[in-house]
């Protein structure tokens, strides 16, 4: 048996994971389970949002599912988020998104796409941030490495082999950040040329936006910096329903911790309406993770006759299901 780490996290989170473990236990996948802390939850039992009998679960384990925590505004809190892939160095941030039926969305059908972010670099360091004493200018650092662009890049032309992909696109601005991102892209350029069976094309950032939204299909892969990934997956996850749709995996040599991307929403919490797909759509990431591809398609499959047969979805999906129901719907179909 293979031991995992599991983080109920707060608002929804303790639902959405109930309900997550209800789908992954009728796969049968051979897994132990190992409870941790984190978010208001781990404030309120332990004083802190992420105690270090977390942080050696996950060293220990090395895969986590985790639902969504809520960093508190204000006081100094330090994003959860931000601290585990710092700690851990997991450096890939791999977000899917793919078109489902009977959603809200304007794809229904043609997107298929995997954005991989650079998580660890780029201008979310944290370093250099000063505003002046007349509050007239603020200042912070980017740093971008060729050891850091290198591998990143070669995480998504891995991926597109392994997922039998055909294309990976870098999205920069080397054209005026000439040095941070013209040396993200001159890596990239270098990693490309190890791969001659996978086509490589290259997108200034704001034509990369304008092409998503008029023509997704055309994208397979991409591949770019830490804030540009961060704005381009929440972009791809509009195109097909939003973040309740929305998995992601932060992925290092060590350890991988894999989600929903969506917040801890406490105007629904408790309530029994979650949708949980994003977070299953985690488990299937997961899965595919563990060397189980064969119970990550039959997951996805499962929810996507679920959507199409209208299930006991739950409300964001236009149905009048429950968390738990639209659970067992889709365990159902496994």
């Amino acid at each position: 048996m293979t031991t995992i780490t599991l983080i109920p996290g707060d608002g929804i989170g303790p639902e959405i994971m109930d309900a997550a473990l209800l789908v992954l236990d009728t796969l049968k996948p051979g897994l132990d389970y190992e409870y941790a802390d984190a978010g208001l939850a781990a404030l309120e039992k332990h004083g802190e949002l992420l105690p270090q009998s977390t942080l050696e679960s996950i060293a220990r384990n090395k895969v986590a599912l985790k639902s969504p925590l809520t960093t508190p505004v204000g006081g100094g809190f330090t994003s959860i988020n931000v601290t585990l892939r710092k700690h851990f160095d997991l450096y890939a941030n791999v977000r899917p998104a793919k078109s489902f039926p009977n959603t809200r969305s304007r794809f229904p059908t043609g997107v298929d796409l995997i954005t991989v972010r650079e998580n660890t670099e780029g201008v979310y360091i944290g370093e250099g941030q000063e505003v002046s004493d007349d509050g007239e200018t603020a200042v912070l650092t980017s740093k971008v490495t060729h050891k850091g662009s290198e591998r990143i890049v070669r995480y998504a032309f891995e991926l597109a082999r392994q997922t039998g992909r055909k294309k990976v696109t870098v999205v920069h601005k080397a054209n005026i950040l000439k040095s941070t991102s013209g040396l993200f892209l001159k890596t990239a350029r270098e990693v490309a040329g190890r791969y001659a069976d996978i086509e490589c094309n290259e997108l200034i950032v704001d034509n990369a936006c304008m092409q998503l939204v008029m023509r997704p299909e055309q994208f397979d892969i991409i591949v770019t910096t830490n804030l540009f990934g961060d704005i381009l997956s929440d972009l791809c996850a509009g195109l097909v329903g939003g973040l309740g749709l929305a998995p992601g995996a932060n992925i290092g040599e060590h350890a991988a911790i894999f989600e929903a991307v969506h917040g801890s929403a406490p105007d629904i919490a408790g309530k029994g309406i979650a949708n949980p797909c994003a977070l299953l759509l985690g488990v299937g990431q997961m899965l595919d993770h563990l060397g189980k591809p064969e119970l990550a398609t039959a997951l996805r499959a499962a929810i996507v006759s679920t959507l199409e047969a209208k299930d006991a979805l739950t409300p964001d999906l236009g149905g009048s299901g429950t968390t738990q129901t639209f659970a067992k719907a889709i365990a159902s179909r496994l």
